[in-house]
C-alpha cells in the first residue's frame, strides 16, 4: 500500500508539473500571438476593409441556401411553378455567387499584400538585428541555425499574416451567422446541429497537446539539416579530397530519417483531424434527417427547411474544419515566432554601433595596458599583455598556433571586449569610440579571404559609394592586383562566383588587399595575409605594403618570419604572454624563442 501511495504521489506531482508547463506554454503563446498582432498596426485600414469584405462574403454564403429554401417551400412544394419567380431567384443566386467570388478575390489580394509586407518587415528587422550581434553570438550559434530563423521560420509566418487571422475571424462570424439563421428557422434543429461542438472541442484539445511537442522537434531538425547542408556544401572540396562522400551521405540520411519520422507524425496528426470532423458532420446531418423525416411526413415541417439545415450544417462544419486546419499553421507560426523573437530579444550580445565618440581621423597610436582576455570564463587566452605601437610604425606578432596572436586583432577592432586592462587608440580607451567609426578606420586582411557573389568592383567597394571607380583602380595598382584583373575578359566587372571559387588563393588575396587599400584606413592589420600567396606575389605585395602603410600604423601577424624582418618591432607571444620584444636583429642576438623559430623555419625552407 505504501508503494502504491508513493506511485500515486509521483503521478500527481508529474501531473502538476505537466499542468504548470502547459499553463506556461499557453501564456507564452498568448504573449507571442499578441506581439505578432502588433505587426498589423501599419496596415489597419486595409485589415478593416478586409473585415468588411469578410462580412459581405459570409452574407453571400448564408444567402444562397436561403434562396433555394424560399423557392422550395413557397413555390415548388405547393405546386406553384411561377417561371418569373424562378428566373428572378436564379439571377439573384448567380449575382450572390458572383459578388461572393469578387469580394473573395479582393479580400485575398489585400490580405496577401499585407502578409507579404509584414514578412518583409520581419525579415529585414531580424537580419538587421543579427548584423548588430557581436562575434560571441556567432560563436555560439551555427550558420544553419541562424539561416533557419531568417528563412524557414519567417516563411512559417506567411500563412498567419496572409489572411489567416482575418479568415479565422471570418469563420467565427460565419458560425455565428449560420447559427442565427438556423435559430430563426427552427430552434430545436439549431441546437441539434450545435450538439457536436463539445466533441470538436475535446478533439482540438487532445490535438493541441500532441502537436506542439512535435512541432518543436521538427523545427529543431530543420535547423540541423540546414546547418549540415550549409557546412558540407561549403566544405565540399575537403569532403572530396578525403573521399568522405559516403560517410557524409550516411550522416545526412540519419538526420533525414529523424526529420521524416517527425514530419510523418505531423501528417498523421493532421490527417486524423479532418476525417474525424467529417464523421461528426455526417452523424449530425444523419441525426437531423432522422429527426425531420417524420415531421415532414406529417406536414409539421417543410422540405425547404430540411434542405437549408443540411446545407447550413455542411457550411457550419466547413469553418470548423478550416479553423482546425489553421490551428496547425497557427501552432507552427507561434513556434517559429518564439524562435525569431528569441534572437530579436537577445540583446546580451548586441553591439551599439553608433554609441560613443565619433572619429574624424586617427593618428594610429595603439596601446595595450595589462590586458587580460578569455573567450570562455577563466580560460585566459591573453595574460597581462602590454605593448605600444607608435603612429606609422610597423609591428609584427609571432608565436605558435593558439598563442593569442589573432585574438589581439579581434580585440583592436572590438569584436570582443576584454575582461581586464585597457586598450587605447590615440590615448583614448576604444570603448569610448563608436564601433562604426572605430572599424571604419581599421582595415583587416585575413588569410581566409571572403568574396561575395557579384563582380570584382563590388567586392572592393563593398557598397561604399564614396569609393569611386578611380579609387578602386588606384587601390588595385597599389597592391599590384591590376595586372591579373586587367588580364580578365570582364576586367573590374568580371563575375565573382560564391566565395570567389573561380579565382586562385593568391588572386583572392590580392583583391582583399585592394579592398583594404580602397577604404584608406588609419590602421592596417594583416592576419597571416601572405600565407596563401606564392613567393613572387608575396614579393610584389611586400613592395606595395610600403606604399599602403606609408605614414599609417601597420600590425602584422606572420607565419613566414621572412616577411617581417624589416618591421619596426617584433613581439613574440607564447601561451598568452609577451615573452620577447625587439627588432629582428635584436631578437636573433637574444637567442631565445624568436631565434629558435627563425632558425627552424630557415632550415625547413632550405631543406624544401
Amino acid at each position: 500500500m505504501l508503494t502504491d501511495k508513493k506511485i500515486d504521489e509521483t503521478d500527481n506531482s508529474k501531473s502538476k508539473i505537466d499542468e504548470k508547463d502547459n499553463s506556461k506554454s499557453i501564456k507564452k503563446n498568448k504573449a507571442q500571438f499578441f506581439r505578432l498582432l502588433k505587426y498589423f498596426k501599419p496596415y489597419i485600414p486595409m485589415i478593416l476593409l478586409s473585415i468588411v469584405f469578410a462580412f459581405l462574403i459570409n452574407g453571400a454564403v448564408i444567402t444562397k441556401p436561403y434562396i433555394i429554401k424560399y423557392v422550395i417551400d413557397d413555390y415548388l412544394s405547393i405546386g406553384n411553378y411561377d417561371v418569373k419567380v424562378f428566373r428572378i431567384a436564379g439571377i439573384a443566386y448567380f449575382l450572390v455567387v458572383l459578388m461572393g467570388a469578387l469580394f473573395g478575390y479582393i479580400e485575398a489580394y489585400m490580405l496577401t499584400y499585407v502578409g507579404q509586407k509584414i514578412m518583409y518587415d520581419i525579415r529585414n528587422q531580424l537580419f538587421n538585428h543579427i548584423q548588430t550581434m557581436s562575434m560571441k553570438f556567432f560563436d555560439k550559434n551555427s550558420s544553419g541555425r541562424i539561416l533557419t530563423r531568417v528563412t524557414n521560420d519567417v516563411e512559417a509566418l506567411n500563412e498567419l499574416f496572409s489572411g489567416m487571422i482575418i479568415n479565422v475571424i471570418r469563420d467565427f462570424l460565419m458560425l455565428i451567422g449560420i447559427f442565427v439563421v438556423m435559430l430563426s428557422m427552427n430552434v430545436t434543429l439549431a441546437f441539434i446541429s450545435m450538439g457536436s461542438i463539445p466533441f470538436i472541442g475535446l478533439i482540438t484539445y487532445i490535438y493541441r497537446k500532441a502537436a506542439r511537442k512535435n512541432f518543436l522537434k521538427m523545427k529543431s531538425m530543420i535547423g540541423k539539416i540546414n546547418g549540415f547542408l550549409a557546412e558540407n556544401i561549403s566544405g565540399m572540396k575537403l569532403v572530396k579530397i578525403f573521399y568522405r562522400e559516403k560517410e557524409k551521405y550516411n550522416e545526412l540520411q540519419e538526420l533525414d530519417k529523424e526529420y521524416f519520422s517527425t514530419s510523418l507524425r505531423e501528417v498523421i496528426l493532421n490527417s486524423l483531424g479532418r476525417p474525424i470532423m467529417e464523421i461528426i458532420n455526417a452523424l449530425t446531418i444523419a441525426f437531423i434527417i432522422w429527426y425531420c423525416i417524420g415531421k415532414i411526413g406529417f406536414g409539421i415541417m417543410e422540405v425547404g427547411v430540411l434542405y437549408a439545415f443540411i446545407t447550413y450544417s455542411k457550411q457550419f462544419f466547413q469553418p470548423i474544419n478550416d479553423i482546425a486546419d489553421k490551428y496547425t499553421s497557427i501552432q507552427s507560426a507561434l513556434i517559429s515566432a518564439e524562435r525569431i523573437f528569441e534572437i530579436m530579444d537577445n540583446n546580451e550580445h548586441a553591439e551599439e554601433l553608433k554609441k560613443g565618440a565619433s572619429i574624424e581621423k586617427l593618428n594610429g597610436r595603439v596601446e595595450f595596458k595589462n590586458v587580460w582576455f578569455a573567450y570562455n570564463e577563466g580560460e585566459w587566452v591573453l595574460k597581462d599583455v602590454s605593448f605600444v605601437v607608435e603612429p606609422g610604425e610597423t609591428i609584427a606578432f609571432v608565436g605558435s598556433t593558439g598563442s593569442g596572436k589573432s585574438t589581439i586583432i579581434n580585440l583592436i577592432a572590438r569584436f570582443y571586449d576584454i575582461q581586464k586592462g585597457q586598450i587605447l587608440i590615440d590615448e583614448i580607451d576604444i570603448k569610448e569610440y563608436s564601433l562604426r567609426d572605430l572599424r571604419r578606420h581599421i582595415s583587416v586582411v585575413m588569410q581566409d579571404v571572403f568574396l561575395f557573389s557579384g563582380d570584382i568592383k563590388s567586392n572592393i567597394r563593398l557598397k561604399n559609394n564614396s569609393i569611386t571607380d578611380e579609387d578602386i583602380k588606384n587601390a588595385a595598382e597599389l597592391v599590384n592586383a591590376n595586372k591579373f584583373i586587367e588580364s580578365l575578359s570582364g576586367k573590374y566587372e568580371e563575375e565573382v562566383k560564391e566565395r570567389g571559387a573561380t579565382f586562385s588563393a593568391g588572386q583572392r588575396q590580392l583583391i582583399s588587399f585592394a579592398r583594404a587599400a580602397a577604404f584608406k584606413p588609419s590602421i592596417f592589420v594583416l592576419d597571416e595575409a601572405t600565407a596563401s600567396i606564392d613567393t613572387e606575389t608575396e614579393q610584389a605585395i611586400q613592395k606595395a605594403m610600403a606604399n599602403i602603410s606609408g605614414g599609417k600604423t601597420t600590425i602584422i601577424i606572420a607565419h613566414r618570419l621572412s616577411t617581417i624582418k624589416y618591421s619596426d618591432k617584433i613581439i613574440v607571444i607564447h601561451k598568452g604572454r609577451i615573452r620577447e620584444m625587439g627588432t629582428h636583429n635584436e631578437l636573433i642576438d637574444k637567442k631565445g624563442i624568436y631565434n629558435q623559430l627563425y632558425r627552424k623555419q630557415l632550415s625547413s625552407e632550405v631543406a624544401g
